[in-house]
């Protein structure tokens, strides 16, 4: 892959990266709507507790939705940073590693995700194999869930 070909691959991983949380924040969006509807549309009724206790599990659900949503907001604006536009000699935000089976995007931690017919792990800057890679290079090794690993690439 020439300099230019890792580039243009990184940015596209950003980019999907950056639908897949903008596709959760509008998730979440829709389920704090959705759990606000439920709490507000409980008639009450002469049993008063089940009322009551129908709006306070529709608030807590709209709480919960609410926190989910402000982490992948604030994932967001993270992933939104990171610079994809150079190629960097050691491990760190932004690079992505080629590894004997894998390949690693340190971006946003979004998981396995499959680009281009390649298996391509999504990991935060703050994840702890993320700071495992940490300033390695091409032909240094680590070890991940047990099995020796060794960098091919990083760009």
């Amino acid at each position: 892959m020439t300099k230019e070909d890792k580039i243009a691959f990184k940015n596209r991983l950003k980019q999907i990266g950056l639908e897949i949380i903008g596709e959760r924040i509008a998730m979440a969006k829709k389920a704090i709507d959705s759990a606000q509807e439920s709490a507000n549309s409980e008639e009450k009724s002469s049993a008063g507790d089940k009322y009551e206790t129908a709006r306070a599990m529709g608030h807590l659900e709209k709480d919960m939705h609410s926190r989910q949503m402000a982490e992948h907001v604030k994932e967001l604006a993270l992933l939104r940073e990171i610079a994809t536009d150079g190629i960097y000699e050691s491990c760190r935000a932004g690079a992505l590693v080629k590894c004997t089976d894998n390949y690693f995007f340190i971006a946003a931690g979004l998981g396995k995700q499959i680009v281009n017919g390649e298996q391509i792990f999504f990991l935060s800057p703050h994840a702890t194999l993320s700071k495992l890679l940490k300033n390695k290079k091409a032909g240094d090794k680590f070890l991940f869930n047990g099995k020796d690993m060794l960098i091919v690439d990083v760009g």
